[in-house]
């Protein structure tokens, strides 16, 4: 395995802040927006999460490549980060599930980034500013006037606008078992999951409870997603800005006029609200990291997760409000974090309701079992039966999306007083 070597390296940020450091992974240039992860482990599975697409990560936790490398741990089939920045890369991994370096990693798939910067200075710069574009240039890309290096990075576009979950699906539909996956009999039901940068865990998990998952391109459309007969509809985390996603925004109304329970985390959250008829932000630096504290209000637990989104909806939080978008014959309506319990009394009601939550999967020991008391489900009303659908962890509840019959919206109201 090989060791970093001390070629120079230059991160510029838009702001015209330059750190110098030594080149790590590949030699070269990128660009990208900067952004931080709090992770204080897990730094593989952050590096193959699609999600991190057109941006130059941060660590902010100062070791890096301490256990190397793996295929087992992998979220996705490749690195679609576009750059790296550590503090103190290790200079040889010592692990026993370790394959190879980190630095071979990177090189390998082509990742261009630096190590022995500032790594704290960097991430209070961001959390002040907020994330920005920036560069990692290297090898003959080092040598450059910084003039000129600062002129490229503020020419690249902002991730405001950024379409990139067509540049991360799948190519073609897969399908993964519940029996690969140690559930034994029969899976329990089947969901159709849109791939907008899916991570490995995701469906992992939901197989693991007895959920076969059709997981499909990020461009299918509604014949192809009943194509598969599913249960339930689910779309993934992703990168880009969901204003972007006019594709799929419209895909997932046909989905609610039809009927289809539905779920979504992260990018699928956020394509969920922009369905109903509300905006979408881009946060200041975002939520990245699989130890972001959560309170909950309804209990007053506070709840450590794993998330990675730069976006949100731009939904009021609190009372109960309506959506601004009618769906066929539903309406859709915001509620306040509920209890599982409240999910279900609206299921038992003959009410739909999916579970949306703006979050994202994370390391596989940070991934909690869904049959605790706050399980990240949907309930849904199927064939005169209320199924509950467990999915990955006891996760942050930002907001529960409920359709109902608009005959039935009062009695909504009453059920989540």
């Amino acid at each position: 395995m090989s060791t970093p070597t001390d070629d120079l390296a230059l991160l510029v940020l838009e702001d015209g802040t330059v750190h110098r450091g030594r080149a790590y992974g590949a030699r070269g240039r990128t660009l990208g927006e900067a952004v931080f992860t709090t992770g204080m482990t897990g730094y593989q599975e952050t590096l193959t999460d699609p999600s991190y697409a057109g941006q130059i990560i941060v660590q902010t936790s100062p070791h890096i490549g301490n256990t190397g490398v793996n295929d087992a741990d992998r979220e996705s089939r490749a690195i679609f980060a576009a750059g790296y920045v550590v503090r103190d890369a290790a200079r040889r991994p010592s692990n026993w599930r370790a394959e190879r370096s980190l630095d071979e990693e990177l090189e390998a798939f082509g990742v261009v980034g630096i190590r022995e910067v500032d790594t704290r200075a960097i991430t209070r710069r961001l959390r002040t500013e907020g994330s920005m574009r920036a560069g990692v240039f290297s090898g003959e890309h080092a040598a450059r006037p910084e003039a000129e290096l600062l002129a490229e990075v503020r020419a690249q576009p902002s991730m405001a606008g950024a379409r990139l979950a067509e540049s991360v699906t799948t190519e073609q539909p897969y399908v993964i078992e519940p029996a690969e996956h140690g559930w034994e009999g029969e899976p329990i039901a089947e969901i159709a999951a849109l791939d907008l940068g899916i991570k490995a865990a995701t469906p992992r998990h939901l197989a693991s409870r007895g959920i076969r998952v059709h997981v499909l391109p990020a461009a299918t459309d509604l014949a192809g997603i009943r194509a598969v007969d599913p249960d339930g509809v689910f779309l993934s985390n992703g990168p880009g800005d969901p204003a972007t996603a006019d594709a799929q925004v419209e895909l997932l109304r046909e989905v609610l006029d039809a009927g289809l329970p539905f779920f979504g985390i992260c990018f699928g959250n956020q394509i969920f609200g922009r369905a109903l008829g509300f905006d979408t932000y881009k946060l200041k630096f975002g939520h990245r990291g699989p130890n972001q504290p959560v309170l909950d209000k309804a209990t007053g637990r506070v709840a450590i997760t794993s998330q990675n989104h730069g976006f949100a909806v731009d939904a009021p939080l609190g009372e109960p409000i309506e959506a601004g978008l009618q769906v066929g014959d539903l309406v859709g309506r915001v509620l306040r974090a509920q209890r599982v319990e409240d999910a279900a009394a609206l299921a038992d009601a003959g009410l739909h309701t999916g579970r949306a939550h703006q979050r994202a999967a994370g390391l596989h020991d940070a991934a909690q079992r869904g049959d605790g008391a706050h399980p990240l489900q949907a309930a849904a009303q199927l064939g005169g039966q209320t199924r509950r659908y467990p999915v990955q962890g006891d996760h942050q509840q930002l907001a529960e999306l409920v359709l109902v019959p608009q005959d039935a919206a009062q009695r909504a109201a009453q059920l989540t007083q």
